[in-house]
């Protein structure tokens, strides 16, 4: 009678694999070492490139913007950036809504060492905050 082979993960044969093992992995180390680092380096860019376009930033300055925060830091940036198109014809109000930027950005950079539910509880406020303003600088801008 023929024996038959045993199906199955038996401490035998994971003794030959992990000799196996021993002999091929020192020689395809060298041979895969760059391809798991140039795929490494692929994700990652893809990786920026994704968060960049949640953010609405370019790719160059997602550094800038990290944290739990980020999201609205960005968002006070862009705001502030789109300011200038009024400072010629309404520098008052835009200059108090710099100075009114420039505390929601210190908020939210506070925000980061805060507990979570004081941290979004802030977000939820700074957001808030800069939806009303963002609305009036539609309205400024004749835009509705």
């Amino acid at each position: 009678m023929a024996r038959k082979a045993k199906a199955g993960f038996t401490p035998g044969r994971a003794k030959n694999l992990v000799g196996v093992a021993k002999v091929v992995a020192p020689a395809l180390i060298p041979v895969l070492a760059p391809v798991i680092a140039r795929g490494a380096g692929v994700l990652s860019e893809q990786y920026d490139r994704y968060r960049a376009r949640r953010l609405g930033i370019d790719v160059a300055d997602i550094g800038r913007y990290s944290g739990y925060g980020a999201r609205l830091h960005a968002r006070i940036v862009g705001f502030s950036e789109s300011l200038e198109t009024l400072r010629a014809t309404d520098s008052d109000w835009v200059s108090k809504t710099e100075a009114r930027l420039t505390q929601l950005l210190a908020a939210v950079r506070a925000s980061e060492r805060m507990p979570t539910a004081r941290r979004k509880a802030a977000h939820r406020a700074v957001g808030t905050d800069l939806e009303m303003m963002e609305q009036e600088l539609l309205r400024r801008l004749n835009v509705r």
